[in-house]
């Protein structure tokens, strides 16, 4: 039996080209996966010099070349003669069929990918979202990482973060204070506009320019209020709104000044 099989026959008709289309597939992959490796550094070193964020740098980096590869593969595989159509067609569909399994993830990481890009926000600022304050931490794929001024750690998914109103209390460099003072009805109010003016003055921290507001604003039940609105740096917005308060209670206390409780007076009709 073995005297019946051309041997030269086989190795031209089976083992050469076999051994090429393996030679072939082997150069496709090693020289295709170097070239991808060149292609995403490139790409890499592009987006850091047009300063995109490095997170979002290697999460892209990490998407092209996986792509890259998965092309690599089957063209190497199409080299060796494997039908690549029913592959191709078959990850599309596992591809399908992971999207709607982790459509919430995949959300998530949208909303990432949106906000690395955009950059409302930046580690280090404090912020107003998803239905909760406080200073950026982390900046992540999936979440973000904030603490809130009790010193409490809350991780937001990205998707409730971005889907949501987002208040930047720090990127502005100022910020300006708004506070509410009232005084009763018997007391001088110019004279208590004046004192406000002078506590606003001599505080360093607050601006000149633009100059504090000072007005009344409501001629309310129990008490005449002011809006008080003075400037300043956004780093002193807490230094400034809680010694403003305290100079004005001792101010008004020491000048006599009432600061007044909600009242009310009740007048009764004695019968004829």
């Amino acid at each position: 039996m073995l005297d019946d099989i051309d041997i030269q026959q086989l190795v031209e008709v089976y083992i050469v080209p076999w051994a090429i289309n393996i030679v072939m597939a082997l150069a496709i992959f090693i020289i295709g996966k170097f070239i991808v490796k060149v292609l995403v550094n490139d790409a890499k070193k592009l987006m850091l010099k047009a300063n995109v964020d490095k997170i979002l740098v290697n999460f892209i980096g990490s998407i092209i070349n996986t792509i890259l590869l998965l092309f690599i593969v089957i063209a190497a595989l199409d080299q060796l003669g494997v039908d690549t159509t029913s592959m191709i067609a078959l990850i599309g569909a596992a591809g399908l069929a992971i999207g709607l399994a982790l459509q919430g993830t995949l959300q998530n990481l949208a909303s990432g990918v949106m906000l690395i890009i955009f950059r409302p926000f930046r580690d280090g600022d404090f912020i107003e979202a998803g239905g909760v304050s406080g200073v950026v931490e982390q900046i992540g794929i999936f979440s973000i990482t904030m603490r809130t001024p009790d010193n409490r750690e809350i991780i937001i998914p990205n998707g409730a973060v971005y889907g949501g109103t987002i208040t930047n209390n720090s990127r502005r460099d100022t910020r300006r204070v708004d506070m509410v003072f009232g005084i009763g009805y018997d007391d001088d109010l110019l004279k208590a506009k004046k004192i406000i003016g002078r506590i606003l003055s001599e505080d360093e921290r607050i601006f000149a320019d633009p100059a504090p507001t000072i007005a009344v604003c409501e001629l309310a039940d129990s008490s005449v209020n002011f809006n008080v609105r003075p400037w300043c740096k956004t780093s002193d917005y807490w230094g400034v709104y809680g010694d403003v308060h305290e100079k004005i209670k001792l101010t008004f206390d020491a000048e006599g000044i009432s600061i007044p409780y909600p009242q009310m007076d009740i007048h009764q009709d004695k019968a004829a």
